[in-house]
């Protein structure tokens, strides 16, 4: 039996974390005395590993106020987190189920692909109960950031799966354009941080988990 890899993006695709981004984003900036870029701004460039994220948002600034910056960000979010608990970066409706799905099946290996910090992702996987679901957690901390292929590459090679055996699943134009420059067949979500037209690069768009549930059936049905 081949297995197949299933790779999710994390923050609104699996989680929605606009509530911890936002607030550690007013953090760090306060910790500058710079004013808070809007939250468009903020969940626009929500996917980039954080380096690239504050060049967006901040461009006037130095490399030296952006990686201090980075630092708060990442001090702020990994608080945020402890406090929180899961109900503070809930995930989406009906992911746990689809999770509970794909982790039972014998020919399906789960993944994820995410800006994030390794810091961040493990607050987060943890505050859920999910860190034993995947079996390779590529981030920002290892790999050149979104749309950068490397992530989906180290992906495969950890989880030791072909590329044809593949997909991406996420919210926002660098996942889709991340999995395009791999070769790897893509799935969007319409609940993220995204406009839908964003999506574009998407060989299935979906608007809840049962739509997405049935796009990776079609997929995985596909490389059979």
């Amino acid at each position: 039996m081949s297995l197949s890899l299933v790779i999710f993006d994390v923050d609104g695709t699996l989680v929605d974390s606009q509530g911890d981004i936002l607030g550690a984003m007013s953090i760090a900036f306060a910790s500058e005395g710079i004013k808070r870029p809007t939250r468009e701004a903020i969940l626009a460039i929500v996917g980039l590993s954080l380096p690239q994220a504050f060049s967006h948002l901040a461009p006037e600034l130095g490399p030296v106020q952006r990686t201090r910056l980075v630092e708060a960000y990442k001090d702020a979010y990994a608080e945020l987190r402890m406090k929180g608990g899961p109900e503070a970066s809930p995930l989406y409706p009906g992911i746990p189920a689809l999770l509970d799905r794909l982790s039972a099946r014998d020919d399906v290996l789960l993944g994820i692909a995410t800006g994030k910090s390794r810091r961040g992702l493990t607050a987060l996987l943890e505050s859920h109960g999910l860190t034993q679901r995947f079996v390779t957690r590529q981030c920002a901390d290892d790999n050149p950031s979104k749309p950068h292929p490397a992530m989906l590459f180290n992906a495969l090679d950890e989880a030791g799966v072909d590329p044809e055996r593949a997909m991406m699943i996420g919210d926002t134009s660098y996942d889709m354009e991340m999995a395009q420059a791999a070769g790897m067949p893509r799935i969007g979500v319409t609940w993220g941080y995204h406009p839908p037209e964003a999506l574009a690069g998407a060989e299935h768009v979906v608007d809840d988990a049962a739509g997405l549930e049935r796009a990776i059936e079609t997929v995985l049905e596909g490389m059979t």
